[in-house]
């Protein structure tokens, strides 16, 4: 007869578990993206109440930005880089330059890259708007071009460390929809920590 210890033990060698198959570190961690990027990241991007604004020309491009500007007083967008601003003052889109910020409705800014698997907009401290423009103003709206698009985060990184070989920025950040928080009372509140509007014009 076995003693209260056998049991024991036998009860324990018949709990245990084989052990678990091992991962396959070298399967792909994402799934593949089965559809054109631009989509693909106008899909994941409005998901989260972001808009995306697919433009196939650069008179597309202007008629979108000139529609959604009507509502906002032209003494409130900003701008501070150079090439956006050249973009905005030859299509005579009014600006006012970032140092004379005052009141601020909306920023315009361009971007570093833009990540279709997450609709994420990566921007860094790099970008002639610095830090603030992307954060500050209740709208910011982003100017990008095609090429900018990448499939995977891991494919942004890449290309930022590849971009900023000898230094990267002080402050690389994802956007991922306008700013939103549910910490109060579990109440989504947008806008709490930054822009309650995000809009991205892809040409």
């Amino acid at each position: 007869m076995a003693t209260a210890r056998e049991e024991i033990l036998n009860r324990l060698k018949k709990a245990i578990h084989p052990e678990p198959e091992k991962p396959d570190f070298d399967a792909p961690v994402y799934h593949s993206i089965e559809k054109a990027l631009d989509k693909a990241f106008k899909e994941n991007l409005e998901a989260v109440n972001g808009s995306v604004y697919l433009c196939n020309s650069h008179e597309e491009l202007i008629d979108k930005l000139k529609a959604l500007l009507e509502s906002i007083p032209e003494n409130a967008t900003f701008c501070a880089e150079q090439e956006l601003k050249e973009l905005l003052s030859a299509n005579a889109i009014q600006y006012q330059d970032y140092e004379r910020a005052k009141e601020m409705e909306a920023g315009v800014t361009s971007c570093e890259f833009l990540v279709a698997h997450t609709g994420s907009v990566m921007v860094s401290s790099a970008l002639e708007g610095g830090r603030q423009l992307s954060v500050f103003p209740p709208q910011h709206i982003v100017i990008a071009k095609r090429e900018q698009l990448v499939d995977f985060l891991e494919t942004a990184y890449n290309k930022i460390q590849e971009k900023y070989s000898e230094q990267l920025p002080s402050q690389i950040t994802l956007v991922t929809g306008p700013s939103r928080t549910a910490d109060i009372e579990k109440t989504l509140v947008m806008g709490a920590h930054g822009p309650r509007e995000l809009h991205v014009f892809i040409y």
